[in-house]
């Protein structure tokens, strides 16, 4: 398979996503301030801000360098539950990623499943939980099944990250049993929660970049 997500397109998603949660930050923070501490989009501003304030430094490499690096700055940078779960996200990528410049189609279902896995070890969520994994554990699925059908590396990440939103938008009947919304219990239901946005944020983020920077 010739086709693969190159460093530039990861450090082109990465800057996407900082982009993007700045400006959904707003709604982030309502989310949040339904069923949460109403400072998920706060937070996230403020991590991912720093992450690109790293790559803007030169903080890159290898494909595991960088991913660390993203992780390592997440985990220091984002308050809450939110950045243990994404820091663990991005290391976990890293630990499963080769010490490449680039991902293909195998390599990257690989990372992005151990990432998911990680933040399932870390937070103890299933789906149904309402919380982000309703986002990123579908995305990743779909993912897998669409490489597995043949289909391309661009058209499998949009799969993803349209199985990231359908995922999103799940959240919002549920009665979340999992973190500080759990505490609301039937209240917290008829609200999408806020992890799972900003995780399908981050899917679409990744199939926006994916055509600029492909091998």
């Amino acid at each position: 398979m010739s086709e693969a997500l190159t460093i530039g397109a990861l450090q082109q998603w990465l800057y996407r996503f900082a982009s993007e949660i700045t400006t959904q930050a707003d709604w982030l923070t309502e989310l949040d301030s339904a069923i949460g501490d109403a400072d998920h989009g706060t937070n996230m501003v403020r991590g991912t801000a720093a992450v690109v304030t790293k790559l803007d430094g030169g903080a890159t490499g290898t494909v595991q360098e960088l991913l660390k690096a993203v992780g390592m700055t997440l985990v220091a940078t984002v308050g809450g539950a939110s950045g243990s779960l994404y820091g663990t996200f991005f290391i976990e990528m890293a630990r499963n990623s080769p010490a490449d410049v680039q991902l293909n189609g195998s390599e990257l279902e690989n990372a992005l499943h151990a990432g998911v896995n990680g933040v399932i070890a870390r937070g103890h969520a299933t789906v149904g939980d309402k919380t982000m994994i309703d986002a990123l554990e579908p995305a990743v699925t779909a993912l897998s099944q669409s490489l597995a059908d043949g289909q391309q590396l661009q058209c499998s990440i949009a799969a993803a990250a349209a199985a990231a939103t359908t995922g999103r938008d799940s959240t919002k009947p549920l009665v979340a049993r999992k973190g500080r919304a759990s505490y609301l219990g039937e209240r917290s239901a008829g609200h999408i929660d806020p992890g799972a946005a900003s995780a399908a944020i981050l899917l679409a983020a990744l199939a926006a970049s994916i055509g600029e920077g492909t091998a």
